[in-house]
């Protein structure tokens, strides 16, 4: 371990450089200085640990018991109804991404806000999923019990279910048309439903993609539930208490920090000039769609390849036999930081749009939510302050993530384990943090 110290001094030698980062409408300057502070900071915290070891973290505290919560199968039908409502809106409202409130709240709220809720209030995914009571309702109805063997595939339903998303949200050609979506959607949401039936609700829990995710990351949450009491704690103090990832659930983890990873890469310079594309000419999705599929599925085996190699690698080097899926647990801290980031500019932009729609969804004038009719502004993408406000945030949002994720290995690692078992890792948390943090600030085409 006495190696980390002088990889930090290395790190700090680099000579200051700067960057160019193009989000949405600006161009803005930033200094390369985050990237080296972000790799001392994680070679330095991994070294305090490596002496001293992962703090135990506070014995989660009692917020408050509550008396009455709202029924799960009430809120259920609720949600469900609100989804028929918005496929309605559709298939008949505006084609208009941006004035049809389906494409706003499943890309806004759905995606990016519903994911940022989670990781701070717990599983609020498990009141608002559509598919439990409509499930449970039909299977009393029809006297079914049991299922049809689908637990014994794990969670490669899921892991399938999510690769056909990241590929529709990233490859395809038209995600945010409010008549394709309303399209995929339905189909998706009838064949979970008649999964769920065959198999019984408790089966979304490892074969529905959203659920999986987002009940993964409500385990990050400071805030969360047990039965009727809410809970308080340190941010992942549910992690060491998980049992270890299953080759199912790794498979799922590792696809999600993938797409996340393309998802900021596919628009950049590199990846344009790699695959023969002027950014500046941009052909269309439809002539890249090949090469993008490609790509999501060469990042998904090089995330899976690069993590597990570590692990692999420091498990030998410890020579403590450290299962895979432990260690990997640490990873949902990675998965929710980018995610947070990486959406920032979405839930800011696109966001005022989805509360615009939600005031007025059909754009008659109407002030549902009490708001007075306002105009979306983008003004502050051109304001090099805010944009430097939300550089630092979006570094802090990364940064956080990996100091996190570093702590939380050093727990779910076994006692006795020889300091240098953590120096793979530690190189790849380095490389993962810059990664990050090179993703958001370099040019950016379409």
């Amino acid at each position: 371990m006495h190696r980390l110290p002088v990889l930090a001094a290395l790190i700090l030698l680099a000579g200051p450089a700067l960057a160019c980062a193009l989000p949405p409408s600006i161009v803005l300057t930033l200094p390369t200085g985050y990237y080296m502070a972000a790799a001392a900071a994680t070679v330095a915290l991994t070294a305090w640990l490596a002496r001293h070891g992962a703090p135990a973290g506070l014995a989660p505290r009692v917020l408050w018991t509550a008396r009455w919560t709202p029924p799960l199968m009430l809120t259920s039908y609720l949600s469900l109804l609100g989804l028929i409502g918005l496929l309605f809106l559709g298939f008949a409202g505006a084609r208009d991404p941006m004035h049809n409130l389906l494409t706003l709240i499943v890309w806004t709220g759905i995606w990016v806000a519903l994911p940022l809720a989670s990781m701070l209030l717990g599983n609020l995914w498990q009141g608002l999923n559509p598919w439990t009571g409509i499930v449970r309702l039909t299977r009393q109805m029809l006297g079914r019990q049991g299922g049809i063997g689908l637990a014994r595939l794990g969670h490669w339903p899921a892991v399938a279910g999510l690769l056909a998303f990241g590929w529709f949200m990233l490859v395809s050609l038209s995600p945010d048309d409010p008549l394709v979506l309303a399209r995929v959607i339905t189909v998706y949401l009838l064949v979970i439903y008649i999964l769920a039936v065959l198999e019984g609700e408790d089966w979304l829990a490892r074969g529905e993609f959203l659920t999986v995710y987002l009940t993964a990351l409500s385990r990050l949450a400071p805030i969360w539930r047990e039965g009727g009491r809410r809970l308080i704690g340190l941010p992942g103090a549910q992690i060491p208490g998980l049992p270890p990832l299953t080759r199912s659930e790794i498979a799922f983890l590792t696809l999600i920090l993938a797409i996340l990873t393309f998802d900021g890469l596919m628009e950049t310079f590199f990846w344009l000039a790699l695959i023969g594309e002027n950014p500046l000419e941009f052909t269309g999705r439809s002539a890249v769609r090949g090469v993008n599929s490609a790509g999501l599925l060469a990042a998904w085996a090089l995330t899976a390849a690069t993590i597990l190699g570590a692990a692999r690698w420091g498990a030998h080097l410890g020579r403590v036999p450290v299962p895979a899926g432990a260690v990997l647990l640490s990873f949902l801290a990675i998965a929710a930081g980018y995610h947070a980031a990486h959406y920032l500019l979405t839930l800011l932009t696109a966001g005022q749009y989805t509360l615009s729609a939600l005031n007025d969804p059909f754009f008659r004038g109407d002030a549902l939510l009490g708001l007075e009719p306002f105009y979306v502004s983008m003004g502050f993408l051109t304001d090099p302050a805010t944009m430097r406000l939300i550089w630092n945030l979006q570094f802090a949002l990364i940064l956080g993530a990996h100091l996190l994720a570093l702590v939380l290995a050093q727990r779910l690692t076994p006692a006795g384990t020889a300091p240098r078992a953590h120096l793979p890792m530690t190189i790849l948390m380095v490389l993962y943090t810059v990664l990050g943090l090179w993703l958001l600030s370099t040019a950016r085409g379409l």
